[in-house]
C-alpha cells in the first residue's frame, strides 16, 4: 500500500510539473512580451515561434539553450531576441543569449542560431529582408492577431 501511495504521488508530481511546462497561453505570452519588451509589437511574436520551434526540435531542458543573435544591417533592431529569450529562457545576464556584433549577411533582417547546452545539436534561422514589409504591417492588427 505505501509503495502505491508513493507511485501515486509520483505519478501526480510528473503530471503537474508537464502541466506547469506547458501552462503559456496565447494571453500569457502577450502578457509577457509586452512586459519583458515594452509592448507586443509585431517582431515579439516572430520570435516566440522561432524559440519555440527551437526549444521542441532540440528537446531542450528549461534554460537548456544558447541563442546567437545576428541582426541585419538595416532596421529594425534585434526586437525579435526578446521573443526568443523568452520562448528559450535563454538571458544575455546566463551568458546564454548573446547579440552578436557581428551582421546577418546582405538580404536577411536576422539569423538567429540556437544549440542545446547539453547535446551540442543546434537550428539555423534565417529572416530574410523580404518579410519586413509583412511584420511591419502587423502592428495595425491586435496583440491577439500578431500571436497568431
Amino acid at each position: 500500500m505505501r509503495m502505491m501511495k508513493i507511485v501515486h504521488t509520483l505519478l501526480l508530481a510528473v503530471l503537474f510539473a508537464l502541466s506547469i511546462a506547458c501552462a503559456e497561453t496565447k494571453d500569457e505570452w502577450i502578457a509577457l512580451g509586452a512586459r519583458i519588451h515594452g509592448a507586443f509589437g509585431p517582431f515579439i511574436p516572430v520570435g516566440i515561434r522561432i524559440g519555440l520551434d527551437a526549444k521542441e526540435k532540440l528537446h531542450a531542458d528549461p534554460r537548456g539553450l544558447t541563442v546567437t543573435y545576428y541582426n541585419g544591417a538595416k532596421p529594425p533592431c534585434p526586437c525579435i531576441a526578446d521573443g526568443v529569450m523568452i520562448a528559450t529562457q535563454a538571458s544575455p545576464g546566463q551568458g546564454t543569449l548573446q547579440i552578436s556584433p557581428e551582421k546577418a549577411p546582405d538580404g536577411l533582417m536576422a539569423v538567429i542560431v540556437i544549440k542545446n547546452r547539453k547535446t551540442g545539436e543546434g537550428l539555423h534561422y534565417s529572416i530574410s529582408d523580404e518579410w519586413l514589409p509583412k511584420i511591419l504591417a502587423w502592428i495595425k492588427s491586435d496583440p491577439s492577431a500578431r500571436y497568431d
